[in-house]
């Protein structure tokens, strides 16, 4: 019976090795994690490392040096409840951080502290006395009859935070309640097992396991945020492109429209609808943080081709072909697409730049093309476009797991192309 015990005991706490090792190379090599959380978890799976090498130590000690070893095993029991008892105030440490309040004055790490020092005492007697627990010089741990007042600091330190868990919850979200719920009672629950069944190391695997949930809990979060502030970078870039729209785009449109109201008043009055529809759509897309009807972005798009032809007369030709619109795109799409085509690509002594705007319904999901047959465009040699198109990629990955690629066009001229999946071509509209 004993040696099942102590094969058990050896696979608990290589498991737990295990466990927590992941834990810290993940907490290192994690990209979305925040310098202070990084730091935190890697001090805590540091711990956890020396609190199951402990362990190890012991168990090695016993299994294989035998009663010479005593001393060392000793010494290894007494680094285990050491490295064991610091895990509850590293949490009480980071449910403060997460609640907002400054750990370094709160009285409930004050009192924690306490606590733990009680603990620490108690621990330090233990050397140099049997009542608590010993090690024989045979090299067996025995438990002496005051061994549940050693226990009696580390529960009140469970219980005080999950008093602190309770009166803090309003603050925290879903996911972090349920995170120190498990760390908190995992262990208290592997803890009355080792009491009530002597001889099984419960407590170990119950402690990298409530660790480990709980960075997995942290590390999903950081992501939900990381995405939150990539949508925000991504809605942000789209009210700066309104705001940098092209100066002299507007001064050549009110030009145009100055010139046109002698000559041909009727088109004058066209060309000033057309390009306040498209400032009015350039302005309601930076209000937009959602993905938009497709047929919305087009509209937007064909304001701003006509104003573009108004001041181009023959020299730009347009064609649309575009039966498929029942999906939706991010706003600020389609329409600096054809922008940067007019502005990029467009020859201005080759004659007639033709573009052409072309969507279709795919396996996966819906595609828009645009095709010109300009001069091409170097994305080396053109940052601002370069640039421009990026944010394009940027948006459409962040808010709709879309993509854009461009490719040369087979003569002269630039492909675009944009792919929208199913999952949000067929998002309802609101």
């Amino acid at each position: 019976m004993s040696g099942w015990i102590d094969l058990t005991n050896y696979g608990i706490a290589v498991a737990g090795l295990m466990v927590v090792l992941l834990g810290l190379l993940m907490s290192i090599f994690s990209r979305y994690q925040e310098k202070w959380s990084r730091r935190f978890f890697i001090i805590l799976f540091s711990l956890l490392i020396a609190y199951v090498g402990c362990d190890l130590l012991g168990q090695i000690t016993l299994l294989l040096l035998g009663p010479p070893a005593a001393p060392l095993s000793k010494l290894a029991v007494f680094g285990e409840s050491f490295f064991s008892s610091l895990l509850m105030p590293m949490l009480t440490v980071y449910l403060l951080r997460c609640t907002g309040e400054n750990w370094r004055q709160s009285p409930l790490l004050t009192a924690v502290c306490l606590l733990w020092l009680v603990y620490f005492a108690l621990l330090t007697v233990t050397q140099f006395t049997t009542v608590f627990y010993t090690v024989t010089p045979d090299n067996v741990y025995r438990r002496g009859p005051w061994y549940p007042v050693l226990l009696i600091p580390p529960v009140l330190l469970m219980l005080l935070n999950l008093l602190a868990l309770w009166r803090r919850r309003p603050k925290l979200t879903r996911r972090q309640k349920l995170a120190f719920a498990l760390y908190l009672l995992i262990p208290m629950g592997c803890m009355l097992v080792q009491m009530l069944s002597y001889g099984l190391l419960m407590i170990v695997i119950g402690s990298c396991a409530a660790a480990f949930f709980m960075f997995l809990f942290h590390l999903r979060d950081q992501q939900d945020r990381y995405t939150a502030q990539q949508r925000e970078i991504a809605n942000q870039r789209n009210s700066i492109m309104v705001l940098q729209m092209r100066p002299h785009f507007i001064y050549n449109t009110l030009m145009s429209i100055y010139s046109l109201c002698n000559l041909d008043p009727k088109k004058a009055r066209q060309v000033t609808m057309d390009f306040t529809d498209y400032l009015r759509r350039n302005f309601t897309a930076v209000a937009s943080a959602d993905p938009i009807p497709f047929t919305s972005e087009l509209e937007h798009t064909r304001a701003y081709l006509a104003v573009e032809q108004a001041q181009y007369e023959d020299g730009l030709s347009v064609a649309y072909d575009t039966p498929h619109t029942m999906f939706r795109v991010p706003p600020l799409t389609l329409q600096p697409i054809v922008e940067n085509a007019v502005k990029h690509s467009r020859d201005p002594f080759a004659g007639t730049f033709h573009i052409s705007i072309r969507t279709r319904k795919t396996d996966t999901g819906s595609e828009i093309v645009v095709e010109d047959d300009g001069r091409g465009f170097d994305s080396a040699a053109d940052s601002e476009g370069h640039l421009a198109l990026n944010n394009i990629r940027q948006r459409l990955e962040i808010m709709c797991s879309g993509s854009l690629t461009i490719a040369p066009r087979p003569g002269d001229g630039t492909v675009v192309t944009v792919t929208v999946p199913d999952s949000a071509a067929r998002e309802p509209y609101r």
